[in-house]
């Protein structure tokens, strides 16, 4: 799978990207600034979107909406909890931080279940 990444927080970017690799991912883009991931987010060749919620303090959801109407698939990835999570996104997936390599290959292949 590509995995378009979108984190502010560098070592967590960093740590997201080799668990990917780890997973056999691709990584299509990343991202740590809204402005950039907006950006990303029309061009990127990707099969879903792993996106931190809050981006230095800037909701993600213009870049998740991004994502769905390109047809990509959106998780979540926060350290506030699900219920963080705008209500109009509550259905996606969620990640919560710190997370481990198991339950990102979960959400992963739960995510390309429903991709086929």
């Amino acid at each position: 799978m590509r995995i378009f990444v979108v984190e502010d927080d560098a070592a967590i970017l960093m740590l997201a990207e080799d668990m990917l690799a780890e997973l056999g991912c691709e990584i299509a883009g990343s991202a740590s600034r809204l402005s950039e991931a907006l950006q990303l987010a029309q061009e990127c060749a990707a099969d879903a979107s792993l996106l931190d919620v809050n981006l230095a303090g800037e909701p993600v959801y213009p870049v998740a909406e991004a994502m769905r109407n390109r047809g990509i698939p959106v998780v979540f990835c926060t350290g506030y909890g699900g219920e963080s999570i705008d209500e109009a996104w509550r259905s996606q997936p969620v990640l919560q931080k710190p997370y481990r390599i198991e339950h990102l290959a979960d959400v992963l292949a739960s995510v390309k279940a429903a991709l086929s």
